[in-house]
């Protein structure tokens, strides 16, 4: 890189100061069964942003619904914009934005339902929509010969990035490119210099290959927060066991090993036809003014899994009950995108 030339940085969660996009769940979602029951966490999520001070931009076919469902919240801090959507995983399918010296880039990549399990053939336009009508500034990119979610990466906001194998290298996303040309793609889109790869931890009723935001996350002064089980009779205690040695192993450009932090287990949770769902306390959201952490109703676990967050990013820890959004195999941070608020017009 020579003096005049500027380097990308893929900023860490928790730098900027960013408004959150949320996608409202309505009847042409998955959604549909349980339609008021999700609205409701959508309602205490949104609550809970707007009461830290963060601009919230709603995308919805209709804003008719999420409007009045908000109606009690100050209006000059939400933009709605009626967009066609498939689903609500904004996390997966919204701009993923960079900074170059003072401007910032909105890299627009190809969501292809993780890898062609669902359809997408909306929710993969709504970046585009967003730029093209100026909701979203910054200058647009173009990446969607590229498949890439939002939850499949961490960003430490020095040229770190986190990910997983079993996400990166599946068959139906980038099948055509190898491991050596996804970190050259992820290095001129994002600016990563030191790319770490986690092989293990999947987790039953994970529809996304492992997603590295249900299991370890980058925090600042070179930590990484991690799921972690420490019951023989979980069904997920081999591969999380094997994930642990794993970042243990990893080293920091220096060459030194993370500062790791487990989180605990949630107590199991299970759909109404007996499936495991992937529930964890990895996916919180964390912003300058708060983390965000999604409960699952143990409250025991809810209090470690706070006390930890709370210690690591010494921030307050706002807990808001997602066992409604698990449901559909998410949770916190795969139903919410940060975007710089200085580009939200």
């Amino acid at each position: 890189m020579t003096m005049t030339e500027t380097k990308r940085v893929f900023p860490a969660e928790w730098e900027e100061e960013s408004g959150v996009l949320l996608s409202w769940p309505h009847e042409e979602t998955d959604w549909a069964e349980m339609l008021p029951r999700v609205t409701d966490c959508y309602v205490r999520l949104a609550t809970a942003l707007c009461e830290k001070g963060i601009k919230l931009l709603i995308i919805s076919p209709d804003s008719t619904a999420p409007r009045a469902a908000l109606a009690a919240l100050p209006q000059e801090r939400i933009i709605y914009v009626d967009v066609a959507t498939n689903d609500t995983w904004t996390r997966d399918f919204g701009p993923i934005t960079v900074r170059e010296g003072e401007a910032w880039k909105v890299c627009d990549f190809k969501f292809n339902g993780w890898g062609l399990k669902f359809a997408a053939c909306f929710d993969n336009l709504v970046t585009s929509y967003l730029c093209d009508r100026r909701v979203i500034g910054g200058a647009y990119e173009n990446h969607l010969g590229f498949v890439l979610e939002g939850g499949s990466i961490e960003s430490d906001g020095k040229g770190t990035v986190l990910t997983t194998s079993r996400c990166l290298l599946s068959p139906n996303r980038n099948g055509d490119l190898t491991r050596g040309q996804i970190e050259a793609r992820l290095r001129e889109s994002l600016g990563a210099q030191h790319i770490l790869w986690v092989e293990h931890g999947a987790l039953a009723g994970d529809d996304t290959d492992s997603h590295i935001d249900t299991l370890a996350r980058l925090a600042p002064h070179n930590t990484i927060i991690y799921a972690g089980c420490q019951d023989p009779e979980d069904e997920h205690y081999a591969e999380l066991m094997k994930m642990k040695e794993e970042l243990a192993e990893l080293r920091t450009p220096e060459g030194t090993p993370y500062n790791l932090y487990e989180l605990p287990m949630p107590d199991a949770v299970y759909s109404a036809d007996g499936e495991r769902l992937p529930a964890t306390y990895a996916n919180y959201l964390v912003t300058p003014r708060a983390v965000f952490m999604p409960t699952y109703g143990n409250p025991l676990k809810d209090m470690t899994a706070a006390g930890i967050l709370g210690a690591v990013f010494e921030k307050e820890v706002v807990s808001i009950d997602c066992l409604a959004l698990i449901e559909q195999h998410g949770s916190l941070h795969c139903a919410t995108m940060q975007i710089p608020e200085s580009i939200l017009i």
